[in-house]
Order: C-alpha cells, then structure tokens, then sequence
C-alpha cells in the first residue's frame, strides 16, 4: 500500500515505535508544509492511505477531487480541516480517534513551562548569562497568589488548574456549561463571565478545540480586558484567537506577555515582530552595559589577566545557589541566602 504521511515538521515519525507497523509497505513522509492544492495534488496522487498530523492540511473538496486513489484518512483527534461529507462522495474513509480518554499531559507541561519560563524570565536570564552576565535588573515574579483563568475545563484545562492549584495560584474558569459544572464540583471559582476572566486573570490559559463555533472565539477586546501584567498562554491552537488581535495587543501593551507554541503562517512572523517591538521599547536600564556582572566572575578574570604568560587559564564558573524544598509548605529558599522573596513572591537577588 502506498502510504503518505504529510506536515511531519521535526521528522519524528520514523523514531515511533508504532512506524514499525508500517513495515512493507511503501511510505512517503514530508517534512515541510504546504496548502497549495496543485503541489498536494502531485504529492498524493499515488496515495491510498492519508495520515495526517492534527489540523495541520486542510483536506477539501477541491483535492479529493485529484486523488482518486485515495482510500482511508487517519488521524488523531477532531478534524475540522477534513470535508467529511466531500471524503464519503469520493469513496474515502475517515478514521479519527476522538473519545474519552486521558489527558495530553505533554502538553499540559509545555504549557506550564511556558508559563514559568515567561514569569520567570528564563530565556532572558539564559541569554544573559551566555553573554558573561548575571541576575539582570528586571527580577522574576512568583505565581503563587496570582490568578490562573483557565478557559476550557476540559481534560488539558482540568490538568493546567491542578498544577495551579498545586504551585498555590487561585483557579478561575470559564467555559462551556458542563464544564463549569466539573469545574465548580472540583472546588474552583467560576468567573461571571468571560470579560470577568480576561479583566481578573494574572494567567489566561485557553483549552479549547477548535471548531466553528470556537473560531476566532478571543477577539481584541478580550485581550484589551488583560492587565499590562498579565501573560496570555495558548497552546491550543491558533485559529481560536482572531487573526492579528494578539500581535496588536501585545504592541498596545494588554496582555503584557504571550507564551504561545500555535500559529498561523503569516501569524507567526506578525508575532515575531511584535516581540521584537516590545524588547524595543524595554527601559535603557536593561541594556547590557547596565548589568552588573557578578563580583565572583569579575574576580576571577581579573586572577586570570594576573596569571604569568603560558599558564594555563581557568575557566570561570558561576556558584548557582541551591534551593531546599524539603519539608516546607512556603516558597522554596536557597539554602546560601543569595536569594530571598519579598511579601509579593518577587525575586529581589
């Protein structure tokens, strides 16, 4: 049988363990993405059996029109890129698994590390650090106290309160009502209404499918509602948000940061730019000649500049303090006291 896998961007299909399955047949994968009906025509026009990763390819009428070889479609999860009513006038099966069942906890901890690593500032402590320097000016905040607005109680969005719950934030949720219900019985606040969410919200955490009806669902006035602190995660789906209102809402400053692993193809380089506007308009006390290096560093390379000609130098190497979780029900606290935590949860070094 001839097989065609498309959008397999990281080339990750071969190293399943389920690819074995596929062993005799004749397997085409493609790495790259495209939505131009004449190249996927060429593309599959000797395929039988379609598999496809998400929502990545729409599959419409147009192109199952050019594939009469085409048998059976199979995929994981809703498909509302898939023409099921165009696939049934050609003769094509859709198989797609979309019942009960567990959680993507892969997921929901990429969430989670997004939104540690945006409160934290890890990238840009990170890239300072690899630059020669450490503890820049701008500090890390805490999410312990802040407000986690989950929007979709689902099974990610079920899983995403309960790490919040468990790093000590104030669950808030909207969403359908079913979801409201369970959302209620498992001892969570309910916002009034989804303006209340966006406005009350230091996190606004979106889990929902994307469908018709949940298209576009956040629109530029429900980012506006952010606070200028607050973060909007979205690891979902793009298509739920209204093309361009996130981009222009982090230019006009609400929400104050994004932590996004969806896009769309012209979205993303419009997000892109948006982050680079917003590091544009940091203060000039974040530049590098204004971080101080730490005293350790600098006292080493000055040992080292002292060192006589031909000795073999030392490599510099900054102490990270270590944290002691154990047995505390506070926040955690380095056991050297280099860092401490004000009332606020922020990091003040």
């Amino acid at each position: 049988m001839n097989i065609t896998i498309l959008d397999d961007y990281q080339n990750m299909v071969k190293t399943l363990a389920a690819f074995s399955k596929a062993a005799g047949h004749n397997v085409t994968i493609w790495n790259d993405h495209t939505k131009n009906v004449d190249v996927l025509a060429e593309r599959l026009k000797d395929t039988e059996a379609l598999a496809l990763i998400r929502e990545r390819t729409p599959i419409q009428e147009p192109l199952l029109a050019r594939l009469p070889k085409l048998r059976i479609i199979s995929q994981v999860g809703a498909y509302p890129h898939i023409d099921a009513n165009a696939c049934t006038r050609h003769g094509v099966i859709v198989s797609s698994y979309t019942g009960p069942g567990r959680p993507s906890y892969a997921t929901a901890e990429l969430n989670w590390g997004l939104m540690i690593a945006a409160f934290r500032r890890l990238p840009q402590e990170i890239n300072a650090l690899k630059a020669g320097t450490w503890q820049t000016p701008s500090i890390g905040v805490a999410l312990r106290g802040k407000t986690l607005g989950v929007y979709g109680y689902g099974r990610i969005g079920a899983v995403i309160a309960g790490y919040g719950r468990a790093f000590g934030m104030n669950g808030l949720v909207w969403g359908r009502e079913t979801t409201i219900e369970k959302a209620r019985a498992d001892g969570y606040d309910i916002a009034a209404s989804k303006a209340a969410l966006f406005e009350q919200s230091d996190v606004v955490s979106i889990h929902l499918r994307l469908i018709d009806e949940t298209r576009g669902i956040v629109t530029a006035a429900d980012l506006a509602r952010m606070k200028p602190t607050a973060l909007f995660v979205n690891t979902s789906r793009a298509g739920l948000v209204v093309p361009g209102a996130l981009e222009a809402a982090l230019r006009a400053g609400r929400p104050g940061m994004a932590a996004v692993d969806v896009f769309d193809d012209d979205g993303q380089r419009d997000l892109h730019a948006a982050s680079r506007l917003r590091r544009t308009r940091q203060p000039r006390r974040h530049v590098q000649r204004d971080v101080r290096p730490d005293p350790r560093l600098r006292k080493r390379q000055a040992n080292q500049r002292r060192q006589p000609r031909g000795a073999k130098a030392l490599t510099p190497r900054i102490a990270v303090p270590r944290i002691s979780c154990e047995n505390r029900q506070s926040e955690c606290q380095p056991k050297n006291g280099i860092s401490r935590e004000r009332d606020d949860g922020t990091n003040v070094g």
